[in-house]
């Protein structure tokens, strides 16, 4: 009984150890966890940007075929007859060139 007893005050007087604690950096210093955090932080920012400026090629390209054929249809048309694909068309020009802003202010 006197050995059980024993063993419980060995482990109440040898508690587990705490965690080191982190030693301060000096300013400027930094760790390589916050570096590569850092640098994958980095690199997915830019390739979000390609992204977004491949998205505003493709569609300032749209844009142009879009204006394009908007003219066309105009040019076919005369002074008393507005055809309803040239309605259309100005709709669809005018949702695409309001997107191509927005992603052009997500900068």
């Amino acid at each position: 009984m006197l050995m059980i007893g024993g063993g419980a005050w060995v482990q109440a007087q040898n508690p587990k150890m705490p965690p080191m604690p982190q030693l301060p950096q000096t300013p400027g210093q930094t760790s390589p966890e916050d570096e590569a955090k850092s640098k994958m932080e980095r690199d997915m920012a830019k390739k979000a940007n390609q992204e977004r400026e491949a998205a505003l090629k493709r569609d300032t390209d749209k844009l142009l075929k879009l204006a394009t054929e908007l003219k066309n249809y105009v040019d076919k048309t005369n002074e008393s007859v507005l055809s309803l694909e040239v309605v259309k068309k100005a709709d669809e020009i005018e949702k695409l060139a309001h997107s191509v802003k927005e992603k052009m202010k997500a900068n």
